[in-house]
């Protein structure tokens, strides 16, 4: 069982309707995904083409940030209110699939793009999943 899974278990009340198995699977999607923007855009500005890249950094950037706090976001239970997580969830969507077909583009010449553009199609559909779940 994942860390997120097993804080989701110790949770002292019942989650209520949501689907625990997703909402586990998207924490630790956002989570993987968020670290590896932050990496991908740090090793985009050590390419010799960073000028090149100045938008794959940005939006490495902003998918680590939203998803990021997507996953803190998701992370409480304590008053969960359904309107703001799938407003994040929706925004983490459109960030991963942003900067998914933005790493995509350069891809066949950086191989932390391929891996970034890999981790944001794993999140970008935890996202998807999770919400189709909330109904």
């Amino acid at each position: 069982m994942s860390t997120a899974a097993s804080m989701l278990e110790t949770y002292p009340k019942e989650i209520g309707r949501i689907d625990k198995t997703k909402l586990a699977a998207c924490i630790e999607a956002c989570i993987e995904c968020a670290q590896t923007c932050t990496a991908c855009a740090d090793a985009c500005l050590g390419e010799n083409s960073v000028a090149d890249l100045t938008q794959c950094i940005r939006s490495d950037l902003d998918c680590a940030d939203l998803c990021e706090t997507t996953g803190r976001v998701l992370s409480r239970q304590t008053g969960n209110n359904a309107d703001v997580t799938r407003a994040v969830l929706e925004a983490c969507a459109a960030a991963c699939k942003s900067c998914g077909d933005e790493c995509a583009e350069h891809s066949s010449h950086h191989e932390h793009c391929k891996i970034c553009a890999d981790a944001c199609r794993r999140c970008e559909q935890a996202c998807r999943d999770l919400l189709t779940s909330l109904g």
